[in-house]
């Protein structure tokens, strides 16, 4: 399945943030830590690996949380204008605030709390907010897919999504936190400030909403807490 890190369009290339995050590093600081990174190395250890000058180590994170990061945005804004303003914004604070990071919590959670700020702060200053095409990749089925699987894809993923537009704003929000930025019910409840219940309320009122916009004849979800 394509996702939106293939499309050149919809996310700026690694290469180009790697010029940035090297630009705002002085020369005397810029630096590559002489053991290989081949075994993976937590988010947290990677950022402070960068914000040492270690920039191999921005790439890495960037790799990782891109696509994920660009689906939660366009899905809680529905426009892409919107979510690749912010998504750049995001990034930006990323590299800006490098020095700043204290790995206090997931670096996960450190992400999609900037991401869920910026994203208000935007609507707050531009007020554009789901007043344009989405451009969302799932609305395009699988190419080695049939005429009918073709239609039947195109079918499930726009009444999903359409689904998904018709939640509350904290609903939405919550849900795409956890579904696309793979964050525990503890880390969405940090993110959006709220107690953990509430959070995990929020997420289950959302799956169970969205069960029954597909037609999905099931009990109410329970929703299972990730590990942090």
């Amino acid at each position: 399945m394509t996702t939106i890190a293939d499309n050149a369009a919809a996310i700026p290339q690694v290469e180009l943030w790697t010029v940035e995050a090297r630009s705002l590093l002085p020369s005397s600081k810029t630096l590559t830590y002489p053991h290989s990174m081949s075994v993976p190395v937590d988010d947290s250890a990677l950022m402070l690996r960068y914000a040492d000058g270690d920039v191999a180590a921005f790439d890495i994170l960037y790799k990782r949380h891109n696509d994920g990061l660009f689906r939660y945005l366009l899905r809680l804004s529905n426009n892409h204008d919107t979510a690749a303003d912010v998504f750049q914004e995001v990034w930006s604070k990323v590299i800006k605030s490098r020095h700043k990071y204290r790995p206090s919590a997931k670096f996960n959670t450190y992400l999609y709390r900037i991401a869920h700020n910026a994203f208000i702060d935007h609507i707050r200053r531009n007020k554009r907010y789901g007043d344009g095409p989405a451009d969302d990749p799932d609305l395009r089925a699988s190419s080695d897919a049939g005429p009918e699987m073709h239609a039947e894809q195109a079918l499930a993923r726009a009444l999903f999504l359409g689904a998904l537009r018709q939640l509350p704003d904290e609903q939405r929000d919550a849900f795409l936190l956890y579904e696309e930025g793979g964050l525990s019910i503890e880390q969405v409840a940090a993110v959006v400030n709220v107690p953990k219940e509430t959070a995990k309320s929020r997420v289950r009122y959302a799956v169970n909403k969205l069960r029954k916009a597909m037609n999905e004849d099931r009990p109410d979800e329970r929703v299972r807490d990730r590990e942090d």
